[in-house]
């Protein structure tokens, strides 16, 4: 059985290999480099628990700023991706009953992570197939400085799925699993 720190070592290694190194997102780098990410292991199997785990993660990010993001990472937890998105609905609304909405985002990511009308094995769902389920719990005044700063942020999508079909499913099936 994997421990938490072999999960957050290969979820590490998933950000810099498959999030920076591809260059998926130009914003994580900064916070990487700067140790600034925060990652929390949950090995609770209800919704409870995850729905637990994730308000205690927006209280960890209110009590300190110096914690620029944060990955929730289910490993035994939401290994159905329906299950899992049903899970990120729920959050979602959970976010707007605590007073979160405009402080913290959700960005979302599964092993089986599949686009709306996409095929299983398009090469795009690996801009959010991770190792493991996780949340990503960003600050939202920071994704809005971080836009203002590189720019028009609503290209990044179009281009990392462009990018992933034109590398194909093999290789991002391969770079992905390389970090596990």
């Amino acid at each position: 059985m994997v421990n938490d720190q072999q999960i957050i070592e290969q979820t590490k290694k998933w950000i810099q290999s498959v999030v920076i190194g591809l260059n998926f997102c130009p914003f994580a780098n900064r916070e990487f480099k700067n140790n600034t990410v925060h990652y929390q292991v949950e090995h609770g199997v209800t919704r409870t628990d995850a729905r637990n785990a994730l308000l205690k993660e927006c209280k960890r990010l209110d009590a300190n700023k110096d914690i620029a993001t944060t990955l929730l990472i289910f490993p035994e937890y939401f290994t159905e991706f329906d299950s899992y998105l049903e899970f990120v609905s729920f959050a979602e609304k959970l976010l707007q009953q605590k007073g979160y909405e405009g402080v913290y985002q959700l960005a979302t990511f599964h092993p089986q992570y599949q686009f709306e009308g996409s095929a299983p094995d398009d090469a795009a769902n690996y801009t959010n197939r991770s190792i493991y389920p996780m949340l990503h719990l960003l600050r939202e005044d920071q994704v809005h400085k971080a836009i203002r700063f590189y720019g028009n942020a609503d290209e990044i999508p179009e281009r990392n799925i462009q990018f992933a079909r034109e590398k194909g499913e093999v290789y991002m099936k391969m770079l992905r699993d390389s970090c596990m």
